[in-house]
């Protein structure tokens, strides 16, 4: 068996104690993004298992919508980044 080699590390543990994997990650060429797919790339950018820049040039994100994702679960958690919940949190 052998395994691609990659910068940084292959797998981090979240404060929950589980563990994410650069396998649990969406593929690059997502498109539909969901709250649980934008949740898991957050994530891995925060807990270090892969730079916010190689996040944004993986899916083609801007750093103004990064950013909003990423401020959206740090105030809200998941729920914030669900379509349908965005003029509630926005009031907030």
């Amino acid at each position: 068996m052998f395994l691609k080699r990659v910068d940084g590390p292959r797998q981090v543990t979240l404060p929950d104690g589980s563990i994410l994997t650069r396998a649990d990650l969406p593929p690059a060429e997502t498109r539909r993004w969901v709250a649980s797919r934008k949740a898991v790339v957050v994530r891995a950018v925060v807990y270090g298992l892969i730079s916010e820049k190689e996040a944004m040039e993986r899916y083609a994100l801007s750093e103004e919508e990064f950013s909003l994702w990423r401020t959206a679960v740090a105030k809200h958690g998941d729920d914030g980044l669900k379509v349908t919940a965005i003029q509630k949190y926005r009031q907030l």
